[in-house]
């Protein structure tokens, strides 16, 4: 484990999309930790405005890819950012996807490398996450970090990745919701952002693995699929999906909500899940 403790429920925001008003009313909203994702550049300048616009919470990074920067840049980013906030921020790395990167190879290989190296510019291994999906990255994230980020899961991954990591390392699965939507309305639209994903190998792969058929994958997935990839409804039974995590074996869920309406949906799920009146 990081050391840092995250709660149980974070944001999950891409790096464009966070405001320092939304990360100042998380922290205020109760949240555990504020994660900032979609790849954010190795100077990690977005990761230091999030914390320097809140007192307390926790920053991730999920994930700075490996491919894209440079591991001494980033792990000087590291040192500059835990120095002027000590024990606020864990390091999410991962190798992204082979469709997205041309010089694509090895992947185990890029991650033991990538790992060396910043452990070399001075990150310790408890304070980096590693997105993770199949048993030899989570092998790999349970033996040299302080844990696993999934994407792009179920509970039933949880499952199994915690019976692969054992039960010391961090599991910190990220979901997808949709607040206050007719069910029908809903799959529409979480079809829209997941049939992306679904096109992308490791993904298919890793729900091949969870039990899911390729019919599943096709017309942007299947309404069953979409449904268990995109927790929707009012926010006691978004609440209720998300918490199946955590009783599947993760120590926190980030929630990436989807719609127009994202603090909303923040508040609306804080209400259920920390018991707050944001209208205090």
């Amino acid at each position: 484990m990081s050391g840092i403790d995250l709660g149980s429920f974070g944001i999950w925001r891409r790096v464009g999309e966070i405001t320092k008003e939304m990360a100042s009313e998380a922290e205020d909203l109760g949240y555990g930790a504020i994660w900032v994702g979609g790849s954010p550049p190795g100077d990690l300048e977005r990761v230091e405005e999030v914390l320097e616009a809140t007192e307390r919470i926790p920053v991730v990074t999920g994930i700075v890819n490996m491919w894209r920067e440079d591991p001494a840049t980033v792990a000087a980013s590291h040192l500059r950012i835990t120095e002027r906030h000590p024990d606020r921020f864990l390091l999410g790395l991962g190798v992204g996807h082979p469709e997205a990167t041309s010089e694509y190879s090895n992947p185990l290989d890029k991650i033991n490398d990538y790992l060396d190296q910043v452990e070399a510019g001075g990150v310790p291994g408890g304070r980096i996450l590693l997105a993770a999906l199949g048993p030899k990255v989570l092998r790999i994230a349970a033996e040299r970090t302080a844990g696993a980020h999934p994407y792009l899961t179920t509970p039933g991954h949880t499952r199994m990745a915690r019976e692969v990591m054992g039960e010391g390392p961090l599991l910190a699965p990220e979901h997808k919701v949709l607040i206050g939507m007719d069910s029908e309305t809903a799959v529409a639209n979480g079809r829209e952002t997941v049939r992306r994903y679904l096109r992308l190998d490791n993904y298919r792969r890793n729900l091949l693995r969870e039990g899911w058929e390729q019919f599943d994958f096709e017309d942007g997935g299947s309404d069953r699929l979409v449904r268990a990839l995109v927790l929707s409804g009012p926010a006691e039974e978004v609440a209720a999906g998300l918490r199946a995590h955590l009783e599947s074996g993760a120590n926190h869920v980030g929630i990436q909500v989807l719609g127009d309406d994202p603090g909303g949906a923040h508040r609306r799920l804080a209400e259920v899940l920390f018991d707050v009146n944001p209208g205090l």
